[in-house]
């Protein structure tokens, strides 16, 4: 049995919109010289720019320089989470974080990737949950698809390619339980 090959002279995503092309444009823009800069600017303003192109935004956001958001349109931030420096949220699909998340330094978003059982290698997209309380930690990655469960912790350069479970702390590639996570009074 002969394996069929990869084809990308077939890829086709004409099905997937993200938006007017002058808005993706006006965005890149955007995106470019203000969140990405690795100028200080003040996070209020940040959050009112994202309001604009279509973001829902709780208060007490902090978002540090060098952020890369792909399409605010499709994210949703709820109150006192921070989003630390070198953060990619590569949203093709729905990103929603909820409160009191922290997405620390070089953290990645990732909603879209390929199907590797097509020819055509087709693109393929999966929102991304992080509920109430959750820390993804510093160069860890969260694949399509996955609800971080709340209070659950991604450890440091670990990859989410399974949903984690409320309260637990995961690490490694790919994620796998460790322990418990326990907050002190």
């Amino acid at each position: 049995m002969k394996n069929k090959q990869v084809k990308l002279s077939k890829y086709n995503n004409d099905w997937y919109t993200a938006g007017s092309t002058s808005k993706k444009l006006i965005w890149y823009f955007v995106n470019i010289f203000i969140f990405k800069a690795m100028i200080p600017l003040s996070s209020s303003l940040k959050v009112k720019i994202l309001k604009i192109f279509g973001s829902k935004i709780g208060t007490g956001v902090v978002i540090k320089p060098n952020v890369s958001i792909k399409y605010p349109w499709f994210l949703s931030i709820g109150d006192n989470c921070w989003i630390g420096e070198d953060v990619w949220i590569d949203n093709l699909a729905q990103v929603t974080i909820g409160d009191n998340v922290c997405l620390s330094q070089g953290s990645y978003l990732l909603t879209g990737s390929h199907n590797y059982k097509e020819e055509s290698f087709d693109l393929i997209i999966g929102p991304i949950i992080l509920e109430d309380g959750v820390w993804i930690g510093a160069k860890a990655i969260v694949c399509p698809g996955i609800i971080c469960k709340t209070h659950s912790i991604l450890s440091v350069g670990s990859i989410a390619t399974k949903n984690l479970e409320a309260n637990v702390i995961y690490q490694g590639n790919p994620a796998i339980w460790k322990r418990e996570r326990r907050i002190d009074e």
